[in-house]
Formats: structure tokens, C-alpha cells, sequence
């Protein structure tokens, strides 16, 4: 049979610049695309290779960095290149998990961006053969005092509650932050966690010559066109404009496509599996051809669409949600289309396996498009940078700050002009910080118990716990011993000031958040939100967080099985300056919980108990490890977001976080909570008001500054209370460590009191004395009482 040529003129009948611009290309894209086809592509080609060579698709900028992370271990199951990581659990299951981006949808349709942000990462897992049992998400917003960054967040945080409240998947953590930097970019990240219920991994890479290529699930219509590119890009005040790039999403068809699929994966018929998310048919046919080694060929005649007289490009690449593509073993897809639409779902035979490594697109008998499949989805462009020698000049500067520049301060409070502010006051303002404060607000909207596994509410514990109870089968209604613990995290002031350090004390972390509820770091997905990597700066930043990651997830022994890079996250302003966001590598790292008895909240228990600091001592000055630069307190207390962070010690970091989760296995601990944000003073206050229980302690004496000893920030710092009845083992367990040559630093530093205040002192003199009704009104109105004064007056 002769092939059918290519619609496709010797010169383009459209206009080749307006269209480079539109799919954010380059001239030198488009002349290596014609030395590639031999040809100059037509529309719809050209449409294909915008999306699939975006950053978005293909990490043109990021992918030779990406390349010097871990990506093995003993429990890496699948790394990186697949829809999800997935890992070793034992006992024969295995947990598919990911996280990705939908940060530009979410900042020009907030309530959409965010919910088919959550419809995307959930597709992402139950591809892989896995059914979704967690969500979380990392979140940044700008000032709240700013009625469009709270409308925003109130879009953002309803689409995502609307889309996993009516799927089924239960939200169980998460984290949101706020700097003015995210004011006209704010980030959404989405992390899914799913329990594999087929015996074979279902993989992506086409297989069989001559195999039928299914669609699946929802129509196709001209929502999201261009999504790809479009997430490429910076935003600036025409974004609006953009809206049709952003998906609509419907959680009711997804949660029919996930146990269609999840059936039809056990079946046996399903060779390979791909989603359309971003760059939808083009990325689904081209990658599944380039991992197959193999071709596809694509009649969009035969695609179910919503909408009439739809061309080859708006086909291509419109990214309507619930969808998705399967290689079926020949003979079998009458049975499994049926699978399908008893669920109300669209199914089609639409294509072929071809022999030839290509991806060929037919519509109304003709070759609407032909492309390598490996052109578009493994053999990209790659942008090359030069990594600065040093590092930037107002970075530099950054980490000439001092605390010798800090005001004088004592027992009383700080010396200011305005006069003494005293420490109290001080926890108070650093507890009515929004990045601080209880997320109340935000979680209360999410459904956290749906599944009925979750084993701690949100603010329980330092990381989000989930039982290891599969929805079917034989152990569907045993009872569960094990569980997963799983957490997001970046502290994007430390890393803005010193991406490296900041990355490393990310990865840190987050595996001392799940090592505090007793599980054990497994593995680890990130989500890289930087911005232009195109200025020297912004390729430093991302050069140094990825070598910080590297190094941290080595140390730590949590290999990287995938995740997302999102760039170009900054705002145009109206004045043509650019507005970049903080660099913001979010870690998502997954646990193992032994045994669910054990697992650890960061609330005080019972009166007594000794409440103790495990790792990086108090000491008055000189520890790199620990100090004000980058913190909190020093951003909110006196406006300044300078110097350069603590060094990570990440020797000390695993050492701690192996002694800890030993000592809750012994059950010689009754309570864990990292210092992060605001150091000892925050996380004392944090276990008193989720107790209720108070805390008296009595810091060592010397002459350090008083608000070192209580707002530094630093890594390997863990809060503990231990019962008096395990005091004894509790010591006799730190000398053992000391004895085999770890030595771990661990202070007792007071008491947990049935008293409802929170008392501290040094060499006699208080420094706090707080009641915990103040505290918790402080902490947990911080966010509704922004809203409140935020929000528009009522109509009259």
C-alpha cells in the first residue's frame, strides 16, 4: 500500500514567526526541526515539536543537571522516565508516588489550575497499576494582605479540595507558604501516593507491531490547548489572556476511569499505558512510541471529540482532562472498550503500532502529520548554560550579614528604638506568621479521612501517616500492622539565600519529619520550581539546589525515582522589571511505618515527662549549624531576609534520625517534633497547643544572646519527651550510641506541666511566660483574621 504524503507545502502557508512565538520556540528550533524532517513542517507538526521541546516536556535547561542524582536502592522499584516512581515496601506491596507542578494554570484560573493539577498527579499513579490512597500538596502564595493573593489562595485550595474530596483520594498534608515573591506566581505542587494492585508494573513503552492503540476516559475538545508551552513560559499581565490553556477537570469521570483502569491493568489486555496530561495525544503517541523503540499511527477520525470541525493541531494538542492511551493485545480490545463504557466512558480504537520509529497523525484520509517519535520525546534540544565560578554578587553580599548587626538584646527582650520587646512578644509575632501558623483553614476543607486509612489528622505528627490496607482483595479487611508516612518540604528563604545548603536542608527535612512519626526514608520525588534559568543567576540557583539535592538524598540514602521541573515562575511586571519567585525545590519523600503502634505525634503526652533536645546543642555562639541567618525570626522581627544559612550537617542528621526512630521502636519516646521555622521556641509552643499540656524548661546558663537560644534555625534538632518510667533506658540508650562511637548530643531541658502556660528561663530570669490560650488564639487565627480584613465589604 503507497504512503500517503504529508499535508504540507514546500513553503508554510502560515506565518513562521507568529507561530515560533506562539509555541515558544526558537528560529534555531525551527531550522533544526526542517534538518530533522528534511522539510519545513506544517502547523500541526510544528504545534507538536512547541509542546514536546518545551522546558515543560522535555527539561531542556534542567536535564543535564537532573542526571547526577541518585536514582538506585535496594527498594527502587522503577526511577525516573515512568509516569511514578515506585518502591519496595515488602511483604509484597509497593507504592507508586510522584509530584508535579501546575503553577501558570493556577495563577490565571486558580480553582481549575489547581483541581486538574490533582486530576493529573492521580492519573500519574493508577497508571502505573497502582490505586491512589494519599494526596498532599506544597503551596506558596503571596502577602495575604493583598486581596488578590487571597483570592488566589481561596481558588487554589477549593479546587483542590473539590477535585480530591469528590475522587474519593483523601488530602492528608501538605505545607503552604508566603512571600511576596510568589505575589503574581504562586506555586501548586500535587503529590499522590498509590498502593499497587496488579502483579506487573504497567509500563509506558509501546509493544507489538500491529497491536490497536485504545483511547479512554473523556472526549477531547479545545480546552487546555497549549498547556505545555504555556507552562514555559513567564507570566505577565496578558496571562489572563491564556486562560483556554487551562484545563477543566471532572473528579466524578475520574474516579470511573480509575477502576475501569485498574480492572482492565488485572485483566491482562493492557500492554502499555500512558495519561495525557501536558501536550495530551502528541506527548501520549510520541512517548510511548520512543520508549517502545516502535511507531504509532493516530487517526483523529476515530478520536471521540466534544467538539465539531476540530483541526489536526487543535487535536494534537488540547489537553482536556481524563484521558487516556493504551496498547491492547490484539483481539482483546472489544472486551476491554465494553470495561470501559459500562463505566460511562469513551472508548475507541484509534491507532496502530507501527515497526517505524515514527508518530503518524491521519484526519479526513490523509497524513496530517509525521514525525520521528524520538525527535519529539528523547532526542531534544538541550540548552546549555555556563555555571557561574562564584556566586552572585548580591548573593555574596547576602552572607556578609552578621549577628554582630542585630540589636542589643537580654533577658528582657531587644533593645529598640521604639523600646524593649520583650521575647513573648516576639513568639507571638513569629506564631502570627502565615507561613508559621496553623493551616486550619486549609485543611478543614479537605476530606482527610476519606479510605478510612489515615492513621494522623493534618497537624498531628511532622509528617502524614496512612495504613497499609489494600481497597480489594484478601487483605482488604484484615487488620493493617504497617503503614506509610510521606511529606513535602522546602524552606525556599534558606534556599533563595543559598540554594546548595537550602536544597540539603530540604531533603533533611523532610526525612527528619517522617523519622518523628517512627518511619523509616525511603525514597524521595521533587518538584523543581525555579525561575528564568535563561539569567546567570537563575541557572546558578538551579545548578547549586540540584547539587544540594544530590548530596542530600546520597547522604541520607533516599534515591530520586522522578518528579518535575517547573521554570520560568516569575512576572513580568507592568513596568517590564521581572518579579522571579524564591527557588523552590520541593522534596516529597515517602516512609515506611513497621508498626502503626509506634507511630509518633508531636503533641505532649502526660505531665512529667521530660522534654529533652536531641542533636545540635544550645551553645551560645560559633556553631555553623545553627543561627539566625535566613530565619524566620529574622525576617519577621526585623525585616530582613539575609545572610547565609546554617551548614548542614548531614553525618549528624542520619545519626539522629536513626537514633530516634530506634529509641520509638523501643516505645522510649512519647512525643517527636522537628525545629524548623522559628526554632525551639515555635515547636515548643506548636506541642503545647496541640497537648493543651504545658512545658516548663530552664536553658543553660551563659552569656549567648537570649534569641539565638530560642529562634535559631538549624538542621539535625529534634524536640522529644520521654516518660520518667523509660528515662533510664532512654540514657542508658544514648550511651550505648556514645560507646559504639556516635556520640549524639541530647539536653534535658524541662518538664511537660499540667499547668496551662509555657514557662522559660535562664540562670533564674524569664525569658517566656505565655498562656496557652494566648498562644493558640495567636496561631490558629492568623490566617481567617487576614481573610476577614481582606475581604470585600458586603453589599449594602
Amino acid at each position: 500500500m503507497p504512503r500517503l504524503p504529508v499535508v504540507s507545502a514546500p513553503t508554510p502557508s502560515f506565518s513562521v514567526p507568529e507561530a515560533l512565538r506562539k509555541e515558544g520556540l526558537s528560529q534555531g528550533d525551527y531550522d533544526e526541526i526542517v534538518r530533522r524532517l528534511g522539510r519545513a513542517p506544517n502547523r500541526a507538526e510544528l504545534g507538536m515539536f512547541g509542546v514536546m521541546w518545551s522546558e515543560h516536556c522535555c527539561y531542556r535547561n534542567s536535564r543535564p543537571l537532573l542526571r547526577n542524582f541518585p536514582i538506585t536502592g535496594a527498594r527502587i522499584l522503577v526511577g525516573p522516565g515512568e509516569n511514578a516512581g515506585v518502591v519496595d515496601l515488602g511483604e509484597g506491596q509497593r507504592l507508586a508516588f510522584k509530584i508535579e507542578s501546575h503553577n501558570h494554570p493556577s495563577a490565571v484560573e486558580p480553582f481549575q489550575g489547581a483541581a486538574t493539577g490533582v486530576g493529573g498527579i492521580l492519573r500519574d499513579i493508577f497508571t502505573m497499576g497502582a490505586r491512589p490512597i494519599a494526596l498532599l500538596n506544597a503551596l506558596r502564595f503571596g502577602p495575604l494582605e493583598d486581596q488578590r493573593n487571597v483570592g488566589l489562595m481561596e481558588g487554589v485550595v477549593a479546587g483542590i479540595a473539590h477535585y480530591g474530596n469528590c475522587v474519593g483520594v483523601p488530602t492528608v498534608g501538605g505545607e503552604v507558604a508566603f512571600d511576596p515573591s510568589y505575589g503574581g506566581n504562586p506555586l501548586v505542587n500535587a503529590m499522590a501516593l498509590g498502593l499497587m494492585e496488579t502483579d506487573d508494573i504497567v509500563c509506558s513503552g509501546a509493544v507489538g507491531v500491529g497491536n490497536p492503540v485504545v483511547y479512554v476516559g473523556s472526549t477531547t475538545g479545545r480546552d487546555g490547548m497549549g498547556g505545555a508551552s504555556f507552562a514555559s513560559a513567564e507570566l505577565t499581565e496578558a496571562s489572563l489572556d491564556d486562560r483556554p490553556a487551562v484545563q477543566v477537570g471532572d473528579p466524578f469521570l475520574e474516579k470511573g476511569l480509575i477502576e475501569a483502569c485498574l480492572e482492565a491493568f488485572q485483566s491482562g489486555d493492557v500492554l502499555a499505558a500512558q495519561d495525557m496530561g501536558a501536550a495530551g495525544l502528541t506527548c501520549s503517541c510520541s512517548e510511548m512510541a520512543a520508549k517502545g523503540g516502535l511507531g504509532i499511527e493516530l487517526d483523529l477520525d476515530r478520536v471521540p471529540a466534544r467538539e465539531s470541525g476540530m483541526s489536526a493541531y487543535e487535536f494534537l494538542l488540547s489537553e482536556s482532562q481524563e484521558r487516556m492511551l493504551f496498547v491492547v493485545a490484539a483481539g482483546r480490545e472489544e472486551p476491554l472498550m465494553a470495561r470501559f463504557r459500562r463505566w460511562g466512558l469513551q472508548a475507541a480504537v484509534v491507532g496502530r503500532v507501527l515497526q517505524e520509529n515514527v508518530v503518524r497523525v491521519l484526519q479526513h484520509g490523509q497524513v496530517a502529520a509525521e514525525v520521528p517519535a524520538s525527535a519529539l520525546a528523547d532526542d531534544t534540544p538541550v540548552n546549555h548554560h555556563e555555571l557561574l565560578a562564584e556566586p552572585p554578587a548580591a548573593i555574596r553580599e547576602h552572607w556578609n550579614w552578621s549577628e554582630d548587626q542585630l540589636p542589643p538584646a537580654d533577658g528582657a527582650g531587644l533593645a529598640l528604638a521604639a523600646g524593649v520587646l520583650g521575647w513573648g512578644e516576639v513568639l507571638l509575632r513569629l506564631l502570627d506568621d502565615p507561613t508559621i501558623a496553623s493551616k486550619r483553614w486549609v485543611y478543614r476543607q479537605y476530606d482527610h479521612q476519606v479510605q478510612a486509612n489515615t492513621v494522623v489528622l493534618p497537624g498531628g505528627a511532622d509528617a502524614a501517616v496512612i495504613r497499609l490496607r489494600p481497597q480489594q482483595g484478601a487483605g482488604a479487611m484484615a487488620a493493617a500492622t504497617r503503614g506509610v508516612a510521606a511529606v513535602v518540604d522546602c524552606p525556599n528563604r534558606w534556599v533563595a539565600l543559598d540554594p546548595e545548603r537550602g536544597a540539603m536542608a530540604a531533603v533533611a527535612e523532610a526525612a527528619r519529619n517522617l523519622s518523628c512519626t517512627g518511619a523509616e526514608p525511603l525514597a524521595v520525588t521533587d518538584n523543581l520550581n525555579f525561575p528564568s534559568p535563561d539569567t546567570p543567576t537563575g541557572y546558578w540557583q538551579l545548578a547549586m539546589a540540584c547539587r544540594g539535592l544530590s548530596e542530600g538524598c546520597s547522604a541520607l540514602a533516599t534515591p530520586v525515582t522522578g518528579g518535575n521541573v517547573s521554570l520560568y515562575n516569575e512576572t513580568r511586571l507592568p513596568d517590564g522589571r521581572m518579579q522571579p519567585i524564591h527557588p523552590t525545590p520541593v522534596v516529597g519523600m515517602v516512609g515506611l511505618v513497621h508498626d502503626l503502634a509506634h507511630v509518633t505525634g508531636l503533641a505532649w503526652r502526660a505531665p512529667g515527662d521530660g522534654v529533652w533536645l536531641l542533636g545540635v546543642p544550645l551553645e551560645e555562639n560559633g556553631d555553623e549549624r545553627l543561627g539566625l541567618a535566613g530565619s524566620s525570626y529574622l525576617e519577621v522581627v526585623h525585616g530582613w531576609l539575609t545572610g547565609r544559612p546554617p551548614r548542614v550537617d548531614l553525618a549528624l542528621e542520619g545519626r539522629v534520625q536513626g537514633f530516634l526512630r530506634q529509641a520509638i521502636a523501643a516505645g522510649l519516646v512519647r512525643s517527636a517534633h522537628d525545629l524548623s521555622d522559628g526554632g525551639l521556641a515555635v515547636a515548643l509552643a506548636e506541642a503545647c497547643i496541640a497537648s493543651g499540656l504545658g512545658a516548663h524548661l530552664e536553658l543553660p546558663a551563659g552569656a549567648g544572646r537570649p534569641d539565638r537560644l530560642l529562634f535559631a534555625e538549624g538542621g539535625a534538632r529534634l524536640l522529644v519527651s520521654v516518660a520518667p518510667a523509660q528515662e533510664a533506658a532512654w540514657r542508658q540508650a544514648l550511651e550505648a550510641a556514645a560507646a559504639a562511637g556516635e556520640p549524639l548530643p541530647a539536653q534535658l531541658l524541662g518538664t511537660v506541666v499540667a499547668d496551662s502556660r509555657l514557662s522559660v528561663s535562664r540562670a533564674g530570669q524569664s525569658l517566656l511566660a505565655l498562656e496557652l490560650e494566648q498562644l493558640r488564639h495567636t496561631y490558629e487565627q492568623a490566617i481567617p483574621g487576614r481573610l476577614r480584613k481582606a475581604a470585600p465589604p458586603p453589599d449594602r
